[in-house]
């Protein structure tokens, strides 16, 4: 039994409807946290983690991360157009060459806060 999860249901009420009003004032508005559950959903899929891990780096063109990755750049196109209208990845053209990186510093912490949560958890 030691390893099931809490009850999550209270036996006693423990919290003040004070503390309870005062949170709920502190909540971002649902249209903030549908946004939000939005980009996070970004991140939740494999190859779109592949491209950010590598653009973590240095910023590179589809031509790179098709070497890099071993994807088609058809399908590393199309992640991008993900990442781009999400605004997590932004571009710059060079004659005909796109390239592309991290959009800002809020993107590189998030994928390194996230990847030191993982390897915590992973001890």
């Amino acid at each position: 039994m030691a390893n099931q999860p809490p009850n999550n249901t209270c036996l006693s009420k423990c919290a003040t409807n004070e503390y309870a009003q005062q949170i709920k004032e502190l909540l971002p508005p649902d249209t903030q946290l549908l946004e939000l559950a939005n980009f996070f959903k970004v991140f939740g899929e494999n190859s779109r983690i592949k491209i950010l891990s590598a653009i973590y780096h240095r910023e590179l063109c589809v031509c790179d991360l098709v070497e890099i990755l071993g994807m088609t750049q058809s399908a590393i196109s199309q992640q991008l157009r993900v990442l781009r209208a999400s605004k997590v990845v932004k571009y710059r053209k060079e004659g005909k060459n796109v390239y592309y990186s991290l959009d800002d510093k809020h993107v590189y912490k998030m994928l390194e806060d996230g990847l030191e949560h993982i390897k915590e958890h992973l001890n």
